[in-house]
């Protein structure tokens, strides 16, 4: 693995509500089969399951001068190159989560809220959704790194 595989989570946000403010928080519990504690894109059935976690990293958020949690990502990383892992990319985070990529997120219209253009202008860059494969605590701070790919 390179340094593209390695980063570290340097912001944690909750959807706490449909269209409410998202919560920054300092950590938070990840649970297999259902994903963040207390975030409402938290489901064990049904297929919102592929879209349990959105992980973004900061170098995108800067390119497209955004603010960590703007686009509504769940974990803003540093250091890893998200948009080039491929769906089925099994991610660890913290010590004992994983997480594994299911695929880029679709910019949704919310995005030109932000700014007029912005929708467009983040396809296949607004982050990538993930489902957690093992539960864990994760905090600001913990690393995250590529570790295999899910068995086909």
């Amino acid at each position: 693995m390179n340094s593209e595989t390695h980063g570290s989570i340097v912001s944690i946000q909750l959807c706490v509500g449909h269209r409410e403010p998202m919560k920054i928080v300092e950590s938070a519990d990840m649970t297999r089969g259902y994903g963040i504690e207390g975030d409402r894109h938290a489901v064990s059935e049904g297929l919102r399951t592929a879209r349990q976690v959105l992980l973004m990293d900061e170098e995108t958020l800067g390119r497209f001068d955004l603010e960590r949690g703007q686009v509504r990502e769940n974990i803003t990383t540093s250091g890893i190159d998200l948009h080039s892992l491929e769906a089925g990319t099994r991610l660890a985070v913290g010590e004992d989560a994983v997480v594994e990529i299911t695929g880029f997120c679709d910019p949704c219209s919310r995005m030109d809220e932000i700014r007029d253009g912005l929708q467009g202008a983040l396809v296949d860059q607004r982050g990538m959704l993930a489902t957690v494969v093992a539960s864990g605590s994760i905090s600001v701070g913990d690393a995250v790194s590529a570790v295999e790919a899910a068995a086909v």
